[in-house]
């Protein structure tokens, strides 16, 4: 669901730019493509489908990822994605490949939104976090796939790995690359193939979080939907505002799961 900006959109972008102000339309080019990946290539990863009312997944849409919780239970993916829909119509598949959901399919409870987002569509606050659940299955979804580290103001530059579900394809691709700055809060990440439906995906760096684990730093979407070529990709930075929907969103999963009320992290 990369969204494309209208002729009279990109023209004035670029009158912006010309002038000064808010930020310039880069060239749409990169050499780096995309590749097939394998589920451990990114563990957290998955896709976001819509659910029928009998419990099956319907049509893919967006991606998302585990973040680290108290409770287990909490992904993370762009606000944008959820335009229009509500908790029950959607599932989230960690690892989905081909028709096969190795971790079964994951039900949302409540979808957690920046105000800024939801009052006005600030690009630079398109991220949300949904709480999911499966039935009968205790630890929440992180204890089979592990949780990203949250990473607040990580600055442009750092080398990072990129995993996402094409809507062309049925299964994950992957690309390294720098994630450069395109502006003060927003990254740009170059490599081919992240097309509709990569939406959410997340930047992951190694940031120097505890235990090794991967940091997510943004997720696609932010300007122009996250990209209105395939080979150029953005994400809105993470920063103040979204160290503070995260706590909101481990308050609200907390509530939900009330024996495992989350300590809230310092960020």
């Amino acid at each position: 669901m990369r969204l494309r900006l209208r002729r009279p959109a990109l023209l004035l972008a670029a009158v912006l730019a010309v002038i000064g102000i808010g930020i310039a339309v880069r060239p749409a080019a990169s050499s780096v493509q995309a590749k097939p990946a394998q589920y451990g290539q990114a563990s957290t990863v998955g896709a976001l489908f819509t659910l029928t009312s009998a419990g099956q997944i319907g049509t893919h849409f967006c991606t998302a990822s585990v973040v680290d919780s108290p409770g287990g239970n909490l992904v993370v993916t762009a606000a944008h994605c959820m335009n229009g829909r509500t908790p029950s119509e959607i599932a989230f598949v960690p690892g989905y490949s081909r028709g096969l959901a190795p971790f079964g399919i994951w039900t949302v409870n409540r979808i957690i939104e920046d105000q800024a987002w939801t009052s006005s569509a600030d690009p630079d606050d398109d991220f949300a976090f949904l709480v999911v659940h499966q039935a009968g299955v205790s630890g929440g979804i992180q204890k089979l796939t592990g949780g990203e580290a949250v990473g607040i103001d990580v600055p442009a530059g750092q080398r990072v790995k990129v995993a996402g579900y094409p809507d062309d394809r049925d299964a994950m691709i992957s690309c390294e690359n720098t994630a450069t700055s395109f502006s003060s809060t927003q990254y740009q990440f170059d490599c081919g193939g992240f097309t509709g439906g990569t939406s959410g995906s997340p930047l992951l760096a190694d940031a120097g979080s505890p235990g090794g684990r991967d940091t997510v730093i943004g997720v696609i979407g932010g300007y122009q939907g996250g990209g209105d070529t395939p080979s150029v990709s953005y994400a809105a930075k993470f920063s103040t505002s979204l160290s503070a929907l995260y706590k909101t969103a481990l308050t609200e999963a907390g509530s939900l799961y009330g024996s495992q009320r989350p300590s809230l992290p310092a960020r």
